[in-house]
């Protein structure tokens, strides 16, 4: 699968996406931004990364939070995992949020989040009067336990 990228300004002294290990599944993606962005504690922030994708039309790349940001300062992603369907052509940006106990600086070409390209299927939707039966039913959060 070719990802296709481009860059949406002038941001030549960034390097473009890559992956940091031979076997990584995520690209990281980097905050193309000219000032230092402090995120508070408890607050959120849109940081663009100054390119766009091309994706096969079979292909949706997902945005996630970086595990050493989440772990280390508690930054994660608001939305969980964004959503880049194969149809998007605008700046790919990451909404982060601070659930730390301290403010966090983001600098220019920091590394923010990564991009993992996975494969779509469309479901064909279906309407029914019935589901089948199923050993769990209707049950909901937590109905199968936590033991066992």
């Amino acid at each position: 699968m070719k990802l296709k990228l481009k860059r949406v300004r002038d941001n030549q002294d960034l390097p473009l996406p890559t992956y940091q290990s031979p076997q990584s599944s995520g690209i990281d993606l980097r905050a193309d931004i000219q000032e230092d962005l402090l995120i508070k504690k408890g607050a959120r922030a849109l940081v663009p990364t100054g390119i766009s994708i091309e994706l096969s039309p079979d292909y949706e790349a997902q945005v996630r939070a970086r595990s050493g940001l989440s772990l280390k300062n508690g930054i994660s992603l608001a939305n969980g995992i964004g959503t880049i369907d194969a149809d998007y052509r605008g700046e790919v940006c990451v909404i982060l949020i601070n659930l730390g106990q301290d403010d966090f600086k983001i600098q220019r070409g920091d590394r923010i989040a990564q991009l993992v390209v996975v494969p779509v299927i469309r479901a064909e939707i279906i309407e029914v009067e019935h589901l089948s039966d199923s050993l769990r039913g209707s049950g909901g959060f937590g109905s199968t336990g936590t033991n066992g």
